[in-house]
């Protein structure tokens, strides 16, 4: 059991940690909904495999889903796959794996009726209350695709679950595994892993003949609208730092569409979501006269068709057209959330008026408490002032409105061969699976569907140890060379903490958070962050690169005086390789595909007689060499 934080401060961290080795069938790394839900398949397939998972928090409160939702994004209910298929092929601008997409569209609705079978309170339409989903009950939806939930404890359900299937004797929470290892004797294929508690000075060497890496995205890559104090005030979750994307390319694992990224709007320093204000109240967004720039600026969309002449418009063309407004003067953004609350109070009593502020409010409550408690502070009520909305830094990620993240192995029943070389899920390095923000081309899958490939995925990796039944991992390095690997940022601390009168002040190191301030003013000023309304081009990009690459040397010298420190540092670690990977795709295709999201100011417009393919890349760890290209891209699904 790992100890808690000391009430006094972080734990100290000490040059030689104890080191705990260990054996396992199958690995799960990351806490969130994919492996929750590869928690609770793995064993009706592996019944007697070894398994651990290990979770850099602790499951009830980790991942994208931690703080609670209040809508589930992804159900089909009476929907069909291939129009689910159909919104996110458009949405994402017309390049993604439909194969994997169909995939998740088949089995999500499945994991939903679990989350109510557990105890998750799904709203239903009036006369079907007390009817399941699963028996029929219909709920309410906000969307074509989203239903209603009460969802603050949405995340502590699935985990309740997740933990009741493993046994906790299986689960390691507050571990921090940061890099994967391969077989010394097998070439391309996954030996084990390697990670760090956050309560104890331990390492822990972790051989397994097979892995699901699900760590999230990345956050705090680019400098975020809210500063100083504030920077910790993120839509996505701050401890997501790319580790999922790092760790599969450090051991050559090839990635997808990483020039890809995530730019939501939201409600204006608070981040509270917009989803349900749109969708559920039928609120609009106004300019500052007033005016509903979706109508005014609607010509605009054609020199983006077909992606413009959808009936839903894409997310990046949605942010195209608002920023477009605040660069002709028209700005701020609103949320008329006035007008909205308005019709919707028409013809109500005053109890049911009552009830519809109570619904406003219990949308931030059950996931954005912050937004809640913003309003209060700035004295606003939505039924009597409308609200900012602005967009938001850049995030990247593979489950959301975004699709970057690892190429991975299909379904074999649906897409062409060349897309389902081996199991389902798993990346070009043999063993190595990841479900949710790690697989690319594959976004709109949400907390539902991220839990549904954790499920596929699980199903994928008890057949590959079957037919692997005789596999031995063997690691190249002994687990005192990775401990002090590990530990490298404590022994620097130690070594020259005492030179200095002030601990984060020192000739012989940077400590992380200061290299963080570096590394998000490198993307924000050069690869097309909020401060340059999203622009960026080859030359920008040509500099950023320089600039990281001195970055990643003194990345070498961070030093970390407690366990929370060397979190941090190994952190930074992962968003640099991050960065790279995003800025080299970015650099690579030359076009701008997602419009509103970043823009290639030397090639300002989508090009798909060019540019409708995959850009993936491989990075070589023996040679340390990158390599981008061109993948072709199938449509599999009629328009």
């Amino acid at each position: 059991m790992a100890l808690p934080n000391k009430p006094l401060g972080e734990l100290p961290a000490v040059v030689d940690p104890e080191i705990e080795e260990r054996e396992v069938d199958i690995l799960f790394i990351g806490g969130g909904m994919a492996n929750c839900g590869a928690a609770i398949e793995v064993k009706k397939w592996a019944p007697n495999a070894k398994i651990l998972l290990v979770d850099k928090a602790a499951m009830e409160r980790s991942g994208a889903v931690a703080q609670g939702l209040s809508a589930i994004n992804t159900y089909l209910g009476e929907n069909k796959i291939e129009d689910y298929v159909r919104m996110v092929r458009n949405d994402l601008m017309g390049i993604v794996r439909e194969d994997l997409i169909y995939d998740v569209g088949r089995h999500v609705d499945d994991s939903v009726h679990l989350f109510e079978e557990w105890g998750l309170p799904v709203w239903k339409q009036a006369g079907d209350e007390d009817k399941p989903l699963a028996e029929g009950g219909k709920p309410v939806r906000s969307g074509k695709w989203q239903i209603m939930i009460n969802g603050e404890s949405y995340k502590p359900i699935v985990a309740e679950a997740a933990k009741a299937a493993l046994g906790m004797d299986n689960i390691m929470e507050r571990v921090f595994i940061v890099k994967i290892l391969l077989d010394a004797n097998k070439p391309n294929t996954i030996a084990g892993a390697v990670g760090f508690s956050t309560r104890e000075n331990k390492v822990y060497v972790i051989k397994c003949k097979t892995m699901l890496v699900a760590c999230g995205g990345a956050v705090n890559v680019f400098r975020p609208r809210s500063t100083g104090e504030g920077m910790g005030r993120a839509w996505y979750p701050v401890w997501n730092a790319g580790s999922t994307h790092t760790m599969a390319m450090q051991v050559g694992a090839e990635l997808t569409m990483m020039e890809n990224r995530f730019v939501p709007a939201r409600f204006k320093d608070g981040y509270g979501p917009v989803g349900a204000w749109f969708l559920l109240f039928k609120c609009k967004a106004v300019n500052a006269l007033g005016e509903d720039y979706m109508v005014r600026n609607k010509d605009m969309l054609k020199q983006y068709e077909p992606y413009g002449s959808a009936p839903v418009t894409p997310t990046c063309l949605r942010n195209h057209l608002m920023l477009h407004e605040i660069k002709s003067g028209r700005g701020p953004i609103y949320m008329n959330t006035v007008d909205g609350m308005a019709k919707l109070f028409e013809g109500k009593d005053k109890k049911e008026k009552r009830h519809l502020e109570a619904e406003a409010w219990e949308d931030f409550l059950d996931m954005t408490v912050g937004q809640a408690g913003l309003w209060a502070g700035m004295s606003i009520a939505p039924e009597e002032t409308n609200s900012e909305l602005m967009p938001t830094e850049p995030y990247l990620l593979g489950s959301h409105s975004g699709c970057s993240g690892i190429w991975v192995s299909g379904p074999e029943d649906i897409g062409p061969s060349e897309w389902s070389w081996g199991y389902n899920r798993m990346t070009t390095v043999n063993g190595l699976f990841t479900a949710g923000d790690g697989v690319g081309a594959s976004g709109h899958k949400f907390s539902s569907g991220s839990h549904a490939e954790g499920r596929i995925a699980a199903k994928s990796m008890a057949k590959y140890i079957r037919d692997n039944a005789d596999f031995a991992p063997s690691l190249k390095s002994s687990a005192k060379e990775l401990a002090d690997e590990i530990y490298a940022p404590v022994k620097l601390f130690h070594e020259f903490k005492d030179l200095s009168t002030a601990l984060d002040i020192n000739p012989n190191y940077i400590k992380p958070k200061g290299l963080l301030m570096r590394l998000v003013k490198i993307t924000d000023e050069y690869g097309g962050g909020c401060s340059t309304n999203y622009i960026t081009s080859g030359k920008l990009l040509d500099r950023a690169m320089e600039l990281l690459e001195m970055l990643r040397e003194d990345s070498q010298k961070m030093a970390a005086g407690d366990l929370h420190e060397l979190m941090r540092a190994w952190e930074n670690y992962h968003r640099i390789w991050t960065v790279e990977a995003h800025l080299r795709h970015i650099m690579f295709r030359e076009e701008s595909r997602y419009p509103g999201f970043y823009y290639r100011s030397d090639f300002d417009l989508i090009d798909d007689e060019n540019w409708k393919c995959f850009v993936n890349s491989k990075y070589d760890p023996e040679t340390g060499k990158w390599d981008v290209f061109k993948k072709e891209y199938k449509q599999i699904i009629p328009a």
